[in-house]
């Protein structure tokens, strides 16, 4: 799980991630990153400024004020808190954005839809119907969008680890997955380079 996590209080930061990174799978701090999640401590300016930046990514506030308990893909909690409410809470969050309106992402001009398995064309209104690993497959090139991922990359994450899959199986999704949406206007779904691979974002 990829966090973003905000606050002003470095200690509080520091000893924060460390923890996290006890108890949370596959976790990682980023800071320019796409991430699975964002953490912003006491700052609701910063939290508005960052649900702007991914509209699709869930936050979580950490506050000692009186707010409401959660809006949508936004949530509260109050201080003082443990970290494995925090830590469930975060869990909850994530996989919130596979089964709510709000977790739909939106790149070159398409709509992909995780809850419905469907992806859409935003310019010829065509909607496609996907299967489980080709949302999978899309949404980890959603989250790491900024560079391109490897055969070996999609394996560990997509098909976490199966022995039984072979490059030629990601080439053969990826292809499939590229013939089903991508129309003859030219708008490429996927880059490839050098046997990498890229959402194509513009």
């Amino acid at each position: 799980m990829k966090v973003l996590l905000i606050s002003q209080n470095e200690d509080f930061r520091n000893d924060l991630l460390l923890q996290m990174s006890k108890y949370l799978d596959n976790f990682s701090a980023v800071e320019v990153e796409m991430p699975d999640i964002i953490v912003v401590d006491e700052d609701l300016r910063i939290l508005r400024q960052k649900r702007e930046m991914f509209p699709s990514v869930p936050t979580i506030l950490l506050t000692s004020e009186s707010l409401p308990d959660s809006d949508k893909l936004n949530l509260v909690l109050h201080k003082p808190f443990s970290l494995w409410k925090l830590t469930d809470m975060m869990r909850a969050a994530n996989n919130m954005l596979d089964n709510s309106e709000e977790g739909m992402l939106v790149f070159n001009q398409y709509k992909l839809q995780p809850n419905l398995r469907t992806i859409t064309d935003l310019i010829t209104g065509i909607e496609i119907k996907l299967t489980e690993k080709e949302v999978n497959i899309l949404k980890y090139l959603y989250k790491n969008a900024s560079h391109f991922v490897g055969k070996t990359d999609l394996q560990v994450n997509v098909w976490q680890y199966n022995e039984e899959v072979t490059t030629h199986t990601i080439e053969t999704h990826i292809y499939r997955l590229r013939q089903k949406v991508e129309q003859e206007n030219g708008r490429h779904l996927i880059i490839t380079d050098n046997g990498k691979y890229k959402l194509n974002m513009e």
